[in-house]
């Protein structure tokens, strides 16, 4: 078995799949709309085969998010090596995104920093 993809509710659509496209290289598809629900999505393709769908729709509830809260926590992934960590961090730094923890090696010994994307979701990057 294997995970299909993992979806994301986000409130900006065009925001998210650009974000995606221009720091992780994302190969995104053609808008899905369903004109019943008013639900719009993109499903963003990453190098490996792996599938993140970011979703809106009207009805959406705007929850507070907390890094210490249950559920979705972090989307991690891997960008390389330690010098994309360190390239791909102070690029969005310098784009003025929020670093969660500058590059470290972590405990299960991968080198990462975190961060958090236009919507404060917390974002992984990996060696």
């Amino acid at each position: 078995m294997k995970i299909s993809h993992i979806a994301l509710y986000v409130e900006n659509l065009k925001l998210m799949d650009r974000f995606y496209e221009k720091y992780f290289g994302a190969k995104s598809n053609e808008i899905y709309f369903n004109p019943k629900t008013g639900l719009q999505s993109y499903r963003l393709s990453f190098d490996d085969g792996c599938i993140l769908e970011i979703m809106t729709k009207p009805t959406l509830n705007k929850i507070e998010k907390g890094l210490d809260d249950t559920g979705y926590n972090h989307l991690a992934i891997c960008v390389g090596g330690k010098k994309e960590v360190d390239g791909l961090t102070t690029w969005l730094k310098k784009e003025g995104y929020k670093i969660v923890n500058y590059p470290h090696t972590a405990g299960d010994g991968c080198y990462e920093s975190s961060f958090l994307d236009p919507e404060d979701n917390l974002i992984e990057i990996r060696e």
